[in-house]
């Protein structure tokens, strides 16, 4: 292909219409005829990434392959489309913005007084192209955070307008939209989605395809009605109705011919429709899979986004063993001693979820404990791992005060400690061990029989680390170090090989899971919790 192609993708009425499912859909689609895709995502807020942000605000944090912190749709894009992303895929308003100023620091606008228009606008609109340009991508697709009228997205807006001008017929504009169904009336609405439409044609945007987003299905004569009143061919207005999964989606939206109407409207040859042969298999063992497994997830934030990536690798873990993954959140701040069996009761599985801070702590290390003694398949991340080592160090080695200096600075037993290039960082936002980090795997251990190699390549999101000081003592009581960091010597994995599944691991395998290459460990977990439920 001569020249990128650019999909901006915006959303209109109401925000978590599902911009990041769409966009992944359409980069599966176009890539499943051959095209060389990419997907990134600009978040409005000022923030500079949501590292420091809290989960119930924005949901999980994703860590890219090159340790950029980032929104939970980049896990969407390549859980979808097997792409690795990295920092030039994940954009907000506060990198944005520092971008220029340090750029006016530096003296490189020669003194001129710094707008949002032309330099806050070029600036987006250099980040726009620059994977085109840089990698050569046959199609670039943006989304565009947040709702069409929203003040922090007006820039963004603005920057695409211009493109739309500057590429002709290189850009479309993908517009997502909301039809209600109104319950007392018994009717579907089209006037939100008009009134979306007009709100982005005010600010100099014609929407090319239009997607709805409906819990009906539109009959084809409400479809005409919008759009004739939205200045859009028929075949370019698309319904995407509520699916009983998010990975039926790229399906229903081949079905209605969304690949073909933007191809037509780049001026690309439209040619056969792919099959999406490994995909549609992947979903017909998914609707196969009656039976249950049922795998509880100990942690503190009460909120399916929060664990987003854990959850969709547990379910693609379930359809790849032919069960049903049901998923119960457990609460660690109501977990005790006294309630520990009541809470943990009737699961097949065990996961002790990442997180950061005090709360829900003892909680999970009373779970740790239960599952140990219990010999129940756990499954721990990052903070997870630690809160099984602490728990091994407290019952296992005769340290009743062991801690991490996370949790107690004075502890005497710090079996988890800060790492040494983290001492003396005072900011918090960026600043952690993140991205992709080496480890090698002992011979015969479990993870080394799991993962079928030796070398392993995982993404890190953390500031503590196991204490090495006590390595030998863990491996003596049967806690075995078998992940190490080559060039650092940390330990990244622990397990317990006279349990039936006992494995923690200080990076996180979920954010490598994806539809068509599930993540081993996850995959092992989930087969020995139905072992576990059988027996």
């Amino acid at each position: 292909m001569a020249k990128t192609k650019y999909i901006f993708v915006t959303g209109g009425v109401v925000s978590s219409l599902g911009k990041g499912i769409i966009s992944s859909s359409v980069g599966k689609l176009l890539q499943a005829r051959g095209y060389n895709v990419t997907i990134q995502k600009f978040d409005p807020y000022i923030n500079i990434d949501p590292g420091t942000l809290n989960p119930y605000e924005h949901g999980e944090c994703y860590v890219t392959v090159d340790g950029m912190e980032t929104d939970l749709d980049l896990g969407h894009y390549e859980r979808f489309t097997g792409i690795q992303t990295t920092k030039a895929n994940s954009l907000t308003t506060g990198r944005i913005y520092k971008a220029v100023i340090d750029k006016e620091r530096r003296g490189d606008y020669l003194g001129k007084t710094i707008q949002v228009v032309p330099h806050i606008t070029d600036e987006i609109k250099r980040n726009v192209k620059l994977l085109g340009q840089k990698y050569h991508y046959d199609f670039v697709i943006t989304e565009i955070g947040g709702t069409i009228g929203d003040i922090e997205s007006a820039p963004f807006m603005e920057a695409i307008r211009q493109l739309k001008w500057e590429l002709g017929k290189n850009a479309l504009n993908l517009h997502l939209t909301y039809v209600p169904y109104l319950h007392a009336a018994g009717e579907l609405k089209t006037k939100p989605t008009q009134h979306s439409v007009k709100e982005l044609q005010s600010v100099g945007i014609q929407p090319d395809i239009l997607v709805l987003r409906t819990e009906k299905h539109l009959p084809d004569q409400m479809r005409k009605k919008v759009a004739a009143f939205c200045n859009v061919d028929l075949d370019c207005v698309i319904q995407s109705e509520d699916l009983p999964s998010i990975y039926e989606v790229p399906v229903n939206m081949q079905k209605q011919g969304l690949d073909t109407a933007i191809l037509r409207k780049v001026g690309e040859p439209i040619g056969e429709t792919p099959s999406l042969g490994p995909w549609r298999a992947f979903l017909e063992r998914r609707n196969r899979a009656t039976e249950e497994v049922k795998i509880g997830i100990v942690g503190k934030y009460d909120l399916q986004d929060a664990y987003k990536s854990i959850r969709e690798a547990l379910s693609q873990a379930g359809t790849y063993n032919d069960h049903k993954t049901v998923i119960t959140f457990i609460n660690s701040e109501h977990i005790t001693e006294e309630n520990v069996a009541e809470k943990l009761a009737g699961q097949d599985g065990i996961m002790i979820c990442p997180g950061f801070g005090q709360r829900g702590i003892e909680g999970k290390i009373i779970a740790a404990h239960y599952t140990r003694t219990h010999n129940i398949p756990t499954f721990g991340i990052c903070l997870g791992m630690q809160m099984m080592v602490i728990e091994f160090a407290r019952n296992v080695l005769g340290y009743a005060d062991a801690n991490s200096r996370e949790i107690d600075e004075k502890t005497p037993h710090n079996v988890i400690d800060i790492m040494e290039e983290q001492k003396n960082i005072t900011n918090m936002g960026g600043t952690m061990r993140l991205g992709a980090y080496e480890c090698v795997l002992k011979q015969d251990s479990r993870v080394m029989n799991i993962y079928k190699q030796e070398y392993i390549q995982e993404r890190h999101r953390h500031r503590y680390e196991f204490n090495n000081e006590y390595l030998q003592e863990f491996e003596r009581h049967g806690m075995m170090c078998v992940g190490r960091n080559p060039e650092s010597d940390l330990v990244e994995i622990v397990e317990i090989p006279g349990l039936k599944w006992y494995i923690g691991t200080q990076f996180h395998p979920e954010y490598q899971s994806t539809v068509l290459k599930p993540h081993p460990l996850f995959v092992d977990f989930v087969k020995n919790a139905i072992d576990n439920k059988k027996k």
